[in-house]
């Protein structure tokens, strides 16, 4: 960074004011690349002398000589109107940091009601299924009742990684879709119900076998008997539509038949198993037992339609990446400005505006920068392979390392 006279900028020139802190001047960002002389009159209106500027981020360099003032300076009441609007933005952050941590409040809820019943499940299977029938209503009345979906990523404080948040999340993923493509209340109902209980077989297979990279042919065929296994827990349950049970039975079938356990084909496999198997993937594909093949959710999307889009239905597999966004919450992105940001939440009626948390390492985690796309002449220029960020990146922006999602509406 060099300094320059306030005098001496222009249009092009990329200013850094991280000195002063995000709350004493009246711009979105820290740094940015200046666009019009009117944040030029709103820097002088401040009372600055010289600023900070970036000679590689700018698309020109600042004058030799002063710019002569040719008329009025209307710099005062630029910054007026820009203080305002900073206010106006300001309480939507903290309307969104109150809504987060209400979210994050009922995620730990919800978990824990379904790491319950999934334990209920073998000993009390109706009682277990009365919890579930309560979770999963709850979840498709809110999304039926809302307009738009809201998917937010869940930085949760709790320890359980689990099978209960990958449930809560394969539900979670199915409803936005089941809801995408215009299901029945019913069907969602099942739907959701079905995705609670899809991997209840497990609990019959050995966690080495389950967390394991790479298996030997008769680990294969123990780990694949978690579906016969899953239709013998759920067999308590009396009179369990027949639509959640295929959703167990089916959940691993591919639209290509490479699936099992029976390699159905096609629209053989129930409509709603195909709904659960896809939101499956891409879940185990974002939250492996081993974080290091864990991949970010852009990255899921481009795996899933550059290697797997056969095992799919084309048609689900498009309203399902249309659902999430090109950049879904979790995904690492970089903006046009050259700043850094995670996805934190997507709105289904407005997928090219997120809202993103900034990395900044002058404002600490808890203050960061919640920048919404729609307030910003900003746009996201790519998704980035945390892998190639500093460690510093990664623990301010993503400390937990997972992607767990809850749906809400609009703050």
């Amino acid at each position: 960074m060099q300094k320059t006279a306030v005098e001496h900028l222009q249009p092009g020139v990329f200013i850094s004011l991280a000195n002063l802190g995000w709350l004493d001047h009246p711009f979105m960002l820290n740094a940015f690349c200046i666009s019009s002389e009117k944040q030029i009159s709103t820097l002088k209106a401040m009372g600055l002398k010289e600023v900070s500027w970036d000679p590689a981020r700018s698309k020109t360099q600042p004058l030799a000589v002063s710019k002569a003032p040719l008329e009025e300076d209307f710099g005062a009441a630029a910054l007026d109107g820009m203080l305002r609007e900073k206010r106006r933005r300001v309480e939507r952050v903290r309307a969104h940091r109150e809504q987060f941590a209400r979210h994050e409040r009922e995620y730990e809820k919800d978990t824990a009601t379904a790491r319950d019943l999934l334990k209920l499940l073998a000993p009390r299977p109706m009682e277990a299924h009365s919890q579930a029938k309560a979770l999963v209503g709850h979840m498709v009345d809110s999304l039926i009742a809302a307009e738009s979906e809201v998917v937010h990523l869940v930085n949760s404080k709790g320890k359980e990684i689990g099978q209960a948040s990958h449930s809560l999340n394969v539900s979670v993923l199915s409803l936005l879709l089941g809801k995408a493509l215009r299901l029945s209340e019913e069907e969602m109902k099942w739907l959701g119900m079905g995705a609670l209980f899809h991997d209840a077989g497990k609990s019959e297979v050995p966690l080495r076998i389950l967390r394991a990279s790479s298996r030997t042919q008769p680990e294969e065929e123990f780990y694949r008997a978690h579906v016969g296994y899953g239709i013998k827990v759920i067999a308590g349950i009396r009179d369990l539509a027949v639509p959640v049970r295929n959703i167990i039975a089916c959940h691993h079938e591919c639209w290509d038949g490479s699936g099992f356990p029976n390699r159905l084909v096609a629209e053989k496999i129930p409509k709603l198993a195909r709904i659960v198997a896809l939101a499956n993937r891409y879940d185990n594909l974002c939250n492996p037992f081993d974080v290091k093949q864990s991949k970010t959710p852009a990255e899921t999307i481009t795996h899933l339609f550059k290697k797997e889009a056969a095992h799919f239905q084309t048609e689900m597999l498009q309203v399902f990446v249309k659902t999430l966004g090109v950049y879904p919450a979790g995904s690492f992105v970089g903006l046009s400005n050259g700043a850094i940001g995670l996805v934190i939440e997507s709105n289904s009626a407005d997928i090219l505006h997120p809202l993103l948390m900034l990395y900044d390492p002058d404002i600490p985690r808890a203050e960061a920068i919640l920048l919404d796309l729609r307030d910003a002449d900003l746009a996201v220029t790519s998704a980035i392979n945390p892998a190639t960020l500093p460690m510093e990146v990664i623990e301010y922006l993503a400390p937990r390392g997972r992607v767990d999602y809850y749906i809400g509406a609009p703050p």
